[in-house]
């Protein structure tokens, strides 16, 4: 499979499907596991993905953590949600073709959902890049459309431009179950993380936790998931 451009600093691709039985591909079901916990009281349907800044990991936590997740039976749909620089069908070896931004436009149109090679996972790929991804996120079609999307399967994974760059992630935050915010352990700084998890909170969005990426190896590649304080 085809890694994606996010691929080169957080992580070697899809480790979950790869390679099952590595450090890494255990962390990621840590990170299942906790999710699972962390919703108990709350159903999580559509959780968002995102991270502080660019090139964290996030499509690659993302798209592993959705193999986590089928593993166990359940139907789950990744949705690029991304719309300034895509990179889920990269990292599932699948082409570009119509996807999210073409069911706004055409609201009659089924999902079109794009099987990937990893059982229960189907991928709902970006679509046309649109000019103005903000104010698409935050349209009424856009709304009507998470609950078409989440009918399909029972956890719909949305990936999102990073917060600190553009509003994307915290216009989708808030219409979400919730979210998962990516930091890069070796780059980011905390008190810019700090202010992107108070941009979420400002708009009422349900943080999950975090997960770190780049940790050194003696601490594992992807970081064991903590709530949100």
């Amino acid at each position: 499979m085809k890694p994606g451009r996010d691929s080169s600093r957080n992580g070697a691709g899809l480790v979950s499907a790869d390679d099952p039985r590595s450090p890494a591909a255990e962390a990621y079901r840590v990170l299942s596991t906790n999710i699972q916990f962390s919703s108990l009281d709350r159903d999580i349907r559509t959780l968002l993905v995102t991270s502080v800044g660019p090139d964290e990991g996030k499509s690659i936590v993302l798209a592993n953590l959705a193999i986590t997740m089928a593993e166990s039976g359940k139907r789950i749909i990744v949705v690029d949600s991304d719309l300034r620089r895509p990179t889920l069908h990269e990292l599932f070896g699948l082409p570009e073709g119509p996807g999210l931004t073409t069911m706004v436009l055409d609201e009659k149109l089924d999902p079109p959902f794009v099987e990937t090679s990893v059982p229960n996972v189907r991928l709902l790929p970006s679509g046309p890049l649109p000019p103005n991804p903000a104010e698409l996120l935050a349209s009424e079609r856009f709304g009507r459309l998470i609950g078409r999307i989440a009918a399909e399967g029972d956890v719909v994974l949305f990936d999102a431009a990073p917060i600190a760059a553009v509003t994307d992630a915290t216009v989708l935050a808030a219409r979400l179950d919730g979210v998962l915010l990516v930091v890069d352990s070796g780059r980011t700084r905390r008190d810019v993380a700090r202010r992107a998890k108070e941009q979420l909170e400002r708009v009422g969005a349900h943080i999950l936790g975090a997960a770190l990426t780049n940790v050194k190896p003696e601490k594992r590649q992807l970081s064991y998931f903590r709530r949100s304080t």
